[in-house]
């Protein structure tokens, strides 16, 4: 008898560690031309997605050919953004939003310091040598995010169902520009969406 209860309580112990359910959402960002939109970033806030949140790997935004070569990127809150110069010119690297305000002098095949990223919201990189230069960290309050990639799908794996704030924003939209905010249930079956954003393809 007590061999049996033994087994039991173990298999319910096993049952009680195993993870939660988790959901798949798939999303197909569309531009205003009906087109695939690359580069969009979609990401899901609620209060248990807030408790869970983490910092990302961290990412990196390199200079190289005078361009960034990460256009778009979305990590957590407290990730750390790495700024490299692969080129063999100066440049300035420089932030201006209430997120993140900086401007980082960049030697030929020097790397800024670490910046870790504490605030939530868009940072829009320039280069005060190189005006052509664009890049935009989107940092986020969520560990459920992505970014889509040339086809404009995305797949956000491993979310616990639940009700959420489904938000995306895409550059063409202005980095003071408002998410698109919607409200979303995610059953445990998990969901597909397509978002239409009032962004084309550029800039």
């Amino acid at each position: 008898m007590d061999a049996l209860f033994k087994r039991a309580a173990a298999l319910c112990g096993a049952a009680l560690a195993l993870p939660a359910a988790a959901a798949v959402l798939d999303i197909q960002a569309l531009g205003v031309d009906g087109r695939a939109l690359a580069d969009a970033v979609v990401y899901l806030e609620s209060p248990a997605a807030l408790a869970a949140l983490g910092p990302s790997v961290g990412v990196e935004v390199e200079q190289a050919a005078r361009a960034y070569t990460q256009r778009v990127s979305v990590v957590a809150r407290g990730s750390v953004l790495r700024l490299p110069n692969r080129d063999q010119v100066l440049h300035r690297v420089r932030a201006s939003a209430p997120e993140q305000s900086f401007e980082i002098k960049l030697p030929p095949g020097a790397e800024s310091s670490p910046l870790r990223l504490d605030r939530a919201g868009i940072v829009p990189l320039a280069c005060a040598v190189h005006p052509a230069m664009r890049a935009w960290v989107v940092v986020v309050e969520t560990p459920y995010h992505g970014l889509t990639g040339s086809d404009g799908r995305l797949r956000i794996a491993g979310v616990p169902p639940g009700r959420y704030r489904l938000r995306a924003w895409h550059p063409g939209l202005g980095a003071e520009a408002p998410a698109r905010d919607e409200a979303l249930v995610l059953a445990d079956e998990g969901a597909a969406l397509t978002l239409r954003l009032p962004s084309a393809a550029g800039p």
